[in-house]
């Protein structure tokens, strides 16, 4: 057995694993960025839609996704790095959130919005057909299977309105992205191991003491971060802390859709973020002037959760079901009848807010149950991550006395202890990806 010393291991090489080990290695940690994939950004983070959008119904929720914001703004400048296979980049686009009885009309969203300053603009049900092609403005919920007889009929008079955040778009590449921040955090000194499955989590004085791989390579540092994605709770589990948890994770298959824009669209340099819990579905401009199309997790839709090792890659009749509830409010929508698309993972919580946080066991961290939301606050979670390690390091007691990050773009502080693996379940969640 070989033995190999870090000051911090960093279990995952996606965004927010990649983001993190950069702002350590930034303040001269030696870090290591361990995974089992082939690369970074090989796994979740590849799958990501990289939406960049900044409307939440709490306010930490929109300072954490405005903190974000500012940093894929700034991306070159901020990873001080020129990667060779190229720079991802952010495309704003705009973001139309529709209202609906599922989300109270958007007032809780508006109010956060304004805590943070985060102009928009309430639309008329009139006003929508300036952002959007020829729809629908019936109103479809509450949502219903492709089964259902009734599916596709309208069930109201007519959706109320819908809120616009102009300051919204998304990432043009994000497994790119994510070796741009392996190329930034290479810069600075910080290793990656790839193709590489962590076995357990080491101890040594009652504390985190390192990783064991499946080759039988040991590797030590006194801090272990938990940012595996899907795997999440298999770790927590190596490390011993889950059952020490009231907030757990699990792997959530998911299916989104890649559909033609209606003819005469050029929806992929014109279109818009759309966000519509009326009829269950979230959306994005594609490559090849598609509409991406997402699931928004309505009550009706088995969540269906899983191994991450082992599951089913194959398309369902998800993927029209998503498609289908589309087409309700862009009548001229083309549906093929076998969308193209992706299968992923997601990593959710119990109220699918994520964990940033310490564990119980000293030295090990976590930044874990980041659905499919997060990718957008990886750089700010970075930044945080990185200041709470030292915070805890330093003998500080994050659950008796919570950090509070200060924000490096807006003038706001953040409670971290929000975040907390302890907290009770987060009754205001839409417990859907849209947090």
């Amino acid at each position: 057995m070989t033995t190999k010393k870090y000051d911090a291991i960093i279990i995952g090489a996606g965004i927010i694993g990649n983001c993190i080990s950069y702002e350590l290695a930034l303040k001269g940690y030696r870090t290591l960025n361990v995974d089992k994939l082939s690369g970074s950004g090989f796994g979740s983070t590849a799958g990501s839609c990289a939406i960049i959008r900044l409307y939440y119904s709490s306010p930490e929720g929109v300072a954490l996704a405005r903190e974000g914001y500012y940093y894929w703004l700034d991306w070159n400048r901020y990873l001080n790095v020129s990667d060779p296979d190229g720079m991802a980049f952010y495309k704003n686009t705009g973001a139309m959130v529709f209202k609906s009885k599922g989300n109270h009309n958007l007032v809780k969203v508006k109010e956060s919005l304004d805590a943070l300053g985060v102009g928009y603009i309430d639309l008329s049900p009139e006003d929508i057909k300036n952002y959007i092609p020829n729809p629908d403005l019936s109103s479809f919920h509450p949502q219903k299977r492709m089964d259902d007889p009734k599916f596709g009929t309208p069930t109201g008079k007519q959706i109320s309105g819908a809120v616009y955040v102009p300051e919204s778009g998304y990432v043009s590449d994000p497994k790119l992205s994510t070796h741009n921040v392996e190329m930034a955090v290479r810069q600075v000194g910080g290793d990656f191991m790839f193709n590489a499955r962590v076995i357990d989590i080491l101890k040594k004085d009652g504390r985190a003491g390192g990783i064991a791989l499946e080759n039988g390579t040991a590797i030590h540092a006194p801090v272990v971060i938990n940012v595996a994605g899907p795997h999440s709770y298999l770790i927590n589990r190596m490390a011993g802390i889950e059952d020490q948890m009231n907030i757990k994770t699990k792997a959530l298959r998911v299916e989104v859709a890649h559909v033609p824009s209606p003819e005469g669209l050029d929806w992929e340099n014109t279109g818009i973020i759309t966000s519509d819990s009326d009829t269950g579905v979230y959306t994005r401009p594609e490559t090849g002037n598609h509409f991406l199309i997402g699931s928004e997790e309505p009550k009706c839709d088995p969540l269906e959760y899983v191994d991450p090792d082992n599951y089913n890659t194959d398309f369902t009749d998800q993927i029209k079901t998503q498609t289908m509830r589309e087409a309700m409010r862009l009548p001229d929508l083309p549906i093929p009848n076998s969308p193209p698309g992706l299968v992923d993972l997601y990593d959710v919580s119990d109220d699918w807010y994520p964990i940033y946080d310490k564990s119980s066991l000293p030295g090990f961290y976590l930044a874990i149950g980041t659905s499919g939301n997060q990718y957008k606050n990886a750089p700010v979670v970075g930044s945080f991550m990185a200041k709470l390690v030292e915070y805890c390091e330093s003998g500080n007691d994050h659950d008796k006395d919570p950090y509070a990050y200060r924000m490096k773009y807006i003038d706001h502080n953040l409670n971290i202890g929000f975040f907390s693996r302890n907290r009770e379940i987060n009754q205001d969640s839409s417990f859907s990806v849209i947090g």
